[in-house]
C-alpha cells in the first residue's frame, strides 16, 4: 500500500520525515522525479530532507561500527598507504565491516585494507598522520625525544593540522643538520650560521625562511622558554606581492569548458563565495542553509567560523550534482565517501586552466582572489569584502585596492602621446 503525504504539511520540522524511516522510503521513491522538476520549492524541501537523513546515516555509521573488533595497523598495499583489517574468518564480523566501511580484500596479504586517509582514521580511532616515516628515520635518536616534545606542545595548543606538518617538517630540516648534536644546545650564533645557510646554500625564498624561522623559535620560545632567542637574528624583508586573479571573461570561459560537474560546482563555489580550498573540501551538507541562501563556514584559516552568501545561479547545478552523486556527509567526496583531496581540487583547476587556453601563472586560491576583486570593482563596501573573506585586519583585504584602482587605469602613457 502506499503511503501518501502532504510533504508541505511538515513545514519547517524536516526532521520528522528524515528520522520516519517509512515516510523517508516513500518520500524516497518520488524524490528522483521532484529533482527533475525546477520548482525551486521543491528542490529546497529535498535538500533539507536529504541533508538530515544523511547526517543522521553518517553519525549512525560512525557510531555503530566498533574498531575494537579488529586488530587494525597501518601499512603500504601497491604503493599505496591503507589501514589493514586483521581478524580471524567471522561471517557476522564480515557483514559489520562491510555495512559500515568500504572495504577491500588484498588476494596476496589475504587480509582486508582499507584507503589511509582522515575518515577511516578517524572511523577507527586514529589520530590523523602528522608526518610520515621517511621524515622520521633521518632524525637522530639523540634529538627524537625533543622533536616528539615539540609536537605535543603543538597539539596542547591546539593548532590545526597543516601548521603542526608544517612547523614539524621545517624543525625537522634543522634537525636533519644537527645529527648527533643535541638541538637544545644549540646556540644563537650558530643558529644564525644555520639561517645564513638557508639563505646563501639552500638559496630559500623570503617566504620559506619566514617558515623555518617561525617554526624554529616556537621550539626554543614555547618548549624550551627561551623568550630572547632570537632578538639578535634579522628576519629577512617580505617582498609586497599583489594577489593574481583572473578577469570576468577568464572566469566564465573556465567555468565554460570544465564538463565534469563536480568540477565545475567545485569551481564555482570557490570563486562565487570567495572560498579557500581548504575550506570548499570540508564543506558539509549540513552547512548548507538553501532557505536563507547562506553557507557557513566553520573553522576557517584561524579557526574562525563565517557565513558566505550562496550564489542564486548556482543552484540547478548544485541539483543536479546532488542528483548524480549524492553526498552524504561532506558536499563533495572522494573515492569510497572520503572527504575530498585537496590536491584533487587543484589538479580539476589546472585542467580547466588549460582548457580554457589561459596561460597566467596561478593556483586555484586565484579564485578567492578574483572574488575579492571583483566585488571591489562592482562597488561593494571594503568592510563587507573583509567579513565575507574573514580576514581580522582591514589592511589584508585593501591589498586588493591596489589591483582595482580604476584612477590609476585610466593615467594615459606619455608614449601614447607620442
Amino acid at each position: 500500500m502506499v503511503l501518501e503525504i502532504d510533504f508541505f504539511s511538515f513545514k519547517n520540522d524536516f526532521g520528522k520525515i528524515a528520522d520516519n524511516t517509512q515516510i523517508y522510503e516513500t518520500f524516497n521513491t518520488i524524490k528522483i522525479f521532484l529533482l527533475h522538476c525546477f520548482s525551486v520549492r521543491y528542490f529546497f524541501i529535498i535538500f533539507e530532507i536529504s541533508k538530515i537523513r544523511s547526517r543522521m546515516d553518517t553519525q549512525n555509521a560512525k557510531s555503530d561500527f566498533n574498531p575494537n573488533l579488529f586488530e587494525i595497523s597501518a601499512g603500504t598495499h601497491h604503493n599505496k598507504k591503507v589501514l589493514w583489517i586483521k581478524f580471524d574468518y567471522n561471517k557476522e564480523l564480515i557483514k559489520h565491516l562491510k555495512n559500515h566501511t568500504k572495504p577491500r580484500w588484498s588476494a596476496s596479504q589475504k587480509m582486508w585494507y582499507l584507503t589511509d586517509n582522515r575518515f577511516n582514521r578517524n572511523l577507527c580511532g586514529w589520530q590523523p598522520e602528522i608526518v610520515g616515516k621517511d621524515v622520521l628515520l633521518k632524525i637522530s635518536p639523540v634529538n627524537m625525544p625533543e622533536f616528539k616534545k615539540y609536537q605535543n606542545i603543538l597539539t596542547l595548543k591546539a593548532y590545526s593540522q597543516n601548521t603542526i606538518r608544517t612547523y614539524s617538517i621545517e624543525f625537522a630540516q634543522l634537525l636533519y643538520i644537527l645529527k648527533d648534536f643535541p638541538v637544545q644546545e644549540l646556540s644563537a650564533t650558530r643558529l644564525q650560521s644555520y639561517f645564513l645557510y638557508c639563505h646563501k646554500e639552500l638559496n630559500l625564498s623570503e617566504n620559506q625562511i619566514h617558515s623555518r624561522m617561525n617554526a624554529i623559535k616556537f621550539y626554543y620560545e614555547q618548549v624550551l622558554h627561551r623568550e630572547k632567542m632570537f632578538f639578535d637574528i634579522p628576519r629577512p624583508k617580505k617582498p609586497l606581492l599583489l594577489p593574481k586573479s583572473l578577469n570576468m571573461d577568464e572566469i566564465k570561459r573556465l567555468f565554460e569548458v570544465t564538463e565534469n560537474i563536480k568540477h565545475r560546482l567545485l569551481l564555482q563555489l570557490c570563486y562565487g563565495m570567495g572560498l579557500r580550498v581548504s575550506e570548499i573540501i570540508n564543506l558539509k551538507i549540513s552547512d548548507i542553509d538553501s532557505k536563507e541562501m547562506i553557507v557557513r563556514i566553520e573553522r576557517g584559516k584561524g579557526k574562525k567560523d563565517r557565513n558566505v552568501n550562496l550564489p542564486k545561479i548556482i543552484l540547478d547545478d548544485l541539483r543536479k550534482y546532488y542528483l548524480e552523486y549524492r553526498p552524504k556527509d561532506f558536499l563533495f567526496e572522494g573515492k569510497q565517501g572520503a572527504q575530498y583531496n585537496i590536491r584533487s581540487a587543484q589538479i580539476a583547476f589546472k585542467e580547466a586552466m588549460k582548457k580554457a587556453n589561459i596561460h597566467k601563472k596561478i593556483g586555484i586560491h586565484g579564485l578567492r582572489h578574483s572574488y575579492a576583486t571583483h566585488l571591489l570593482e562592482f562597488g561593494t563596501d571594503i568592510s563587507h569584502i573583509q567579513k565575507l573573506l574573514g580576514h581580522n585586519d582591514i589592511r589584508t583585504t585593501l591589498v586588493y585596492a591596489q589591483t582595482t584602482d580604476r584612477n590609476l587605469r585610466n593615467v594615459a602613457s606619455p608614449l601614447d602621446r607620442v
